[in-house]
């Protein structure tokens, strides 16, 4: 479910004590919403499973809202557009964060040089991000 604003939605701190709706918010800063948010509890009951298993994990990006996901190059059909997630792989071992994220039942993966994008998509796919995405996750 789509809200105009993070702070609309009615956060369960028992459920995902280790988030906050506002990490998943549209990172436009007001250029062109209001902090947009799409709200999708499976989706966060598998981030907290990853987190429980890896200890802190740090969003880079959540929801975009259309115009900002042009503005940064988000791919057109972006499941940003909707709810996915990118976690950055500072201080983890990139192998464990992707196993996590199959495990938590992830579908979309995109493996980058510094985090790892997961969605859930009705068919599976993984791709990286050039050429020297591929070669560190294949070491």
């Amino acid at each position: 479910m789509r809200y105009a604003r993070a702070s609309q939605v009615s956060w369960d701190k028992a459920r995902w004590p280790n988030f906050r709706a506002h990490e998943f918010a549209c990172k436009c800063g007001g250029r062109f919403c209001k902090g947009e948010y799409w709200h999708d509890p499976d989706f966060l009951d598998r981030l907290q499973a990853m987190r429980n298993v890896l200890g802190p994990l740090v969003i880079n990006s959540g929801h975009r809202c259309a115009l900002w996901n042009a503005a940064v190059d988000g791919a057109p059909r972006s499941r940003h557009k909707t709810i996915a997630a990118d976690i950055s792989l500072m201080g983890h071992d990139r192998h464990a964060v992707l196993n996590a994220a199959r495990s938590a039942g992830f579908n979309g993966l995109g493996l980058a040089q510094t985090f790892l994008h997961v969605d859930r998509r009705s068919i599976p796919a993984t791709w990286y991000y050039g050429q020297k995405s591929r070669n560190l996750w294949k070491s």
